[in-house]
């Protein structure tokens, strides 16, 4: 069990994981030892993650959520599986938990009366300013 906050936790059946070869600098170890990890979580069909939560989650993802509902994360910056591996789990578990949280509803309001006139004063002022400035003339 993956545990991401007190309310959703998901199953290690949930999520796939493959190991591809990584690219960039390593040496031989690159060329021989398959350390990439590509971690796959359906999350529309997870029966552990709430609707409101998947659809945050999905605008969170972008491209990486196929249209099949499909989280696809990949870790490479290690040289070894299964630090690679962790890492990819705490990218899933960051995102999930980033979408759990419910954003603040914005109340609109409007700038009062006095703030627009000191807006407009300012604004007199500092055309004022620009003004006086010029071309010397040659008198």
């Amino acid at each position: 069990m993956i545990r991401i906050n007190d309310n959703i936790t998901l199953d290690d059946s949930e999520i796939i994981e493959s190991f591809i070869r990584a690219s960039g600098p390593g040496g031989q170890n690159v060329n021989k030892v398959e350390t990439a990890v590509q971690l796959r979580f359906d999350a529309k069909n997870s029966p552990n993650l709430p609707p409101h939560i998947f659809a945050r989650l999905k605008e969170q993802a972008g491209q990486r959520m196929t249209k099949d509902g499909v989280l696809v994360l990949s870790a490479s910056e290690y040289r070894s599986q299964d630090r690679n591996r962790k890492a990819a789990l705490e990218r899933l578990i960051g995102l999930i938990q980033e979408a759990a949280i419910v954003p603040k509803y914005r109340r609109p309001t409007k700038p009062t009366y006095a703030s627009k006139q000191r807006r407009l004063e300012k604004k007199q002022r500092r055309a004022g300013l620009k003004r006086t400035r010029g071309k010397v003339g040659l008198d």
